[in-house]
C-alpha cells in the first residue's frame, strides 16, 4: 500500500452531534495523512469536541465568527500539506471510504480534479427530497452551460484536488457559492476533471441539513458571475 497522501479539509458549523464520528470515520481511512478541521464560529460544542480529539493527524483551526463554508474551506486549504486535498462535510452524508476511488485518476496522472457524483453510477443513496434533487440538477445544468463541461453533480461536497491546483486559483466566495465558483475557475483554466460515482446518505432538515433555497438563488447568481471567465489553454 502506498503512503498516505490525502489531506481532508472539514468545515464545521454547529455539528456537535456528528463531528467526532465524522473525524473518526475519516481517520479510519489508511490513505488519509491529515485532517484539517475548521470550526466556522460554532455556538455549540463543536470546537470543544474537535480540540478533544487526541490524534497528531488532526489540526483544528477556528473562525471567531461564522463566515461561511467557502471561507472555512479557504482557511483549511491554506493549511493543507499533502499532495491531494479533499473536502469532507461534518454531517455524515458522505462516506470517506469512497475517497479512495476518487484518488485513483489523480494518482494515475489522468486528472487534476475529481468530483464524486451522487447521480452517476450505482452506489447506494438515501431517498429524500425530490425538489432538492431537481434543484441540484438544475444548478449543475446551468453551470455546465456556463463552463462548457458535462458534470452530473456540480454541487457535490466530494471534490478532490491536486494541492498545486488549489494554490493556482483565487477563490473568493464565502458561503455555498463556493461550489459554482471553484467549478468555473478550474474549468476556465482547462484543468482535467473526472467524475466518480459515490454513495450518499443525505440528512433531513430536522437532522441538521443547512442548505436552503436562498443558497440556490445565490448559486445561480454565482454561476452567471463567473460565466465571463476567459477560457485559457488546457494545461
Amino acid at each position: 500500500m502506498s503512503e498516505p497522501d490525502l489531506c481532508v479539509v472539514m468545515p464545521a458549523y454547529n455539528e456537535e452531534r456528528t463531528i467526532v464520528e465524522s473525524v473518526g470515520r475519516v481517520l479510519a481511512q489508511p490513505f488519509v495523512r491529515e485532517v484539517v478541521a475548521v470550526d466556522d464560529g460554532s455556538v455549540d460544542r463543536t470546537l470543544e469536541l474537535l480540540r478533544s480529539i487526541d490524534d497528531p493527524r488532526v489540526r483544528v483551526l477556528a473562525h471567531g465568527v461564522n463566515r461561511g463554508k467557502g471561507a472555512a474551506l479557504r482557511t483549511g486549504f491554506a493549511a493543507a500539506g499533502s499532495p491531494f486535498v479533499a473536502i469532507q462535510d461534518a454531517d455524515l452524508e458522505y462516506d470517506p471510504a469512497d475517497l479512495e476511488r476518487l484518488l485513483v485518476p489523480l494518482r494515475d496522472g489522468r486528472a487534476d480534479v475529481v468530483y464524486g457524483s451522487r447521480f452517476s453510477g450505482s452506489r447506494e443513496h438515501r431517498v429524500l427530497y425530490y425538489w432538492h434533487s431537481v434543484g441540484n440538477r438544475l444548478l449543475t445544468t446551468l453551470s455546465n452551460m456556463a463552463t462548457n463541461i458535462n458534470l452530473t453533480d456540480m454541487e457535490t461536497c466530494y471534490k478532490v484536488f491536486r494541492r498545486d491546483v488549489l494554490a493556482s486559483i483565487e477563490l473568493t466566495e464565502d458561503r455555498f457559492g463556493f461550489e459554482p465558483e471553484v467549478t468555473a475557475r478550474i474549468a476556465a483554466d482547462g484543468y482535467r476533471i473526472y467524475e466518480v460515482g459515490i454513495s450518499y446518505s443525505g440528512r433531513t432538515y430536522g437532522e441538521g441539513k443547512k442548505i436552503g433555497w436562498k443558497d440556490g438563488v445565490r448559486a445561480v447568481y454565482v454561476i452567471g458571475k463567473y460565466a465571463v471567465l476567459t477560457r485559457r489553454s488546457p494545461r
